[in-house]
């Protein structure tokens, strides 16, 4: 069954040594009240590795039912005057405390990528992740990700890298894309970067992204600890804990 989800991705900038509080936040504490509310799914809450990217730093992406599912959570947010749901402000205030910025953007998947419960239900799981940022050529963004399909699974897979998600950002000029890996250990990781310039597998996707892509950023992700990925599951009301008990 083809993916008709709508995804909401955000880079989090995350104030001092509060990245940890942030993860549990996110996960224990507003996941389960957006299940309930809006149906919303957490597809992943990750660290990111900061030598790959800036730091300190968190990317969260979500799983909405599709547009009218977002449609029916933006209402649900901002039809109040402060543009926020009155009954979470003790969540937004906590929340304010940890983070300093996000950038957001509303991402359309492939419709062969997989859901976060197919992800689950498939045990997919990486020591770590892999995280890339794609310029297309505007108009060209579904060329990527088909690409991606045929090209890049093939030359990823001899590193033991399993596709997790492959994305079109929405509201753009169809230009621009994220694709997502798990990655078995932080060797396979190791391994496939050294390959870059040898291995002819990985020469032959790099150049037939060349009148694609314009450029392309990876970095890489770490698991939070009640992650979907990670855990098998989605995070509920049970695995709370005070914040001034995580680490």
């Amino acid at each position: 069954m083809a993916n008709e989800k709508l995804y909401i991705h955000e880079f989090i900038d995350i104030i001092g040594h509060n990245r940890a509080k942030y993860m549990h936040h996110m996960t224990a504490n507003w996941s389960p009240i957006a299940q309930q509310e809006r149906k919303q799914l957490c597809y992943g809450v990750w660290g990111v590795v900061g030598t790959t990217r800036g730091w300190p730093e968190v990317v969260n992406l979500w799983e909405e039912e599709g547009w009218q599912g977002q449609a029916r959570s933006f209402r649900h947010e901002f039809n109040h005057p402060s543009l926020q749901n009155p009954t979470l402000a003790e969540w937004w205030s906590a929340a304010s405390g940890l983070r300093r910025h996000g950038d957001d953007r509303l991402l359309v998947p492939a419709p062969w990528t997989r859901s976060i419960e197919e992800l689950c239900r498939d045990g997919v799981r990486g020591e770590a992740y892999a995280h890339e940022l794609v310029k297309t050529v505007p108009g060209r963004s579904a060329d990527y990700l088909k690409l991606v399909r045929d090209v890049a699974m093939r030359s990823y897979e001899p590193y033991g890298w399993e596709l997790c998600g492959a994305f079109e950002t929405a509201m753009v000029n169809d230009s621009e894309c994220i694709i997502l890996w798990a990655i078995p250990s932080w060797e396979q990781w190791a391994e496939f970067e050294a390959a870059q310039r040898n291995d002819p597998g990985i020469a032959k996707w790099r150049e037939s992204i060349r009148d694609v892509a314009l450029d392309w950023h990876r970095c890489l992700l770490v698991d939070a600890p009640l992650s979907p990925m990670r855990t098998g599951r989605q995070p509920q009301v049970e695995d709370r804990r005070p914040l001034e008990e995580i680490p």
